[in-house]
């Protein structure tokens, strides 16, 4: 399972499979073995309207937390690039000879960082975090050194400023970590699936009309698949672009 909620697209063609089964169950084999009398179907009526109802209740609250996850990996972004630039500024204060060193650093940490938003590929994706673990030494190495040397109010400036560098990083990572729990996904399909049997079991007519009976199965489908794709960092359609890293390299590059 956790390898659909992190492909919607393979989470959709799953869920169109298992809830279109489900319908067809219900209609076909549930009606055979449990047909519905009149006096059973108002009984029937009120069961499926409250499934129905915790169902939509249940997307509709996973919604909220995946969209919630999602303004946080951009609000973290927007911290993260504000971090950079205000600490590439400070690096003026610690004088000529180490100043230049700290910028080449901070130009390059940020961009691995534009790298680490932009990457799908596992593999490109270590690479960029050991490179970005070895910079964020050599930052801290730089700052700390001018600190000891010089322990003046200014240069505990640019040390608080490096220190937001590396936490506002830290905050990200967490953030690309919390994710919707495997626990929720699970009831979600399950209500999902129960659902569709019973929509399968009420259904009655003609063949034309249990057509009908694949529109709840695409509709849920594309829900939960949508709820997966904004909380999926890297494996969905919706995704955090980097435009303030971005918009700040360029900045950067413009500068003396």
């Amino acid at each position: 399972m956790e390898q659909l909620v992190h492909h919607p697209a393979y989470l959709f063609l799953a869920l169109i499979a298992l809830l279109s089964i489900a319908a067809m169950a219900g209609a076909i084999f549930m009606q055979r073995a449990f047909p519905l009398s009149g006096d059973a179907r108002e009984n029937y009526n009120v069961i499926q309207g409250a499934t129905l109802t915790l169902l939509a209740l249940l997307i509709g609250f996973t919604l909220s937390m995946a969209v919630g996850r999602y303004d946080q990996r951009k609000n973290y972004e927007e911290e993260e690039a504000n971090a950079i630039g205000t600490e590439y500024v400070r690096a003026d204060l610690v004088g000529d000879a180490d100043a230049p060193r700290i910028k080449a650093l901070l130009a390059q940490y940020l961009e691995q960082r534009i790298a680490w938003y932009k990457t799908r590929n596992a593999h490109e994706l270590d690479t960029i975090n050991r490179t970005t673990t070895d910079l964020q030494a050599q930052l801290w190495t730089s700052v700390r050194g001018t600190a000891l040397a010089r322990p003046t109010p200014i240069s505990a400036l640019v040390v608080s400023g490096m220190n937001d560098v590396l936490n506002t990083q830290g905050y990200t990572q967490a953030a690309w970590s919390n994710r919707i729990p495997l626990s929720a996904w699970g009831l979600m399909m399950a209500i999902a699936f129960f659902s569709n049997l019973m929509q399968g079991y009420g259904s009655r007519g003609t063949t034309g009309r249990r057509v009908l009976l694949f529109v709840l199965p695409i509709t849920v489908a594309l829900s939960l698949s949508l709820i997966a794709d904004i909380d999926s960092p890297r494996g969905g359609l919706i995704r955090v672009v980097p435009i303030n890293m971005i918009s700040l390299q360029q900045s950067l590059a413009s500068l003396p």
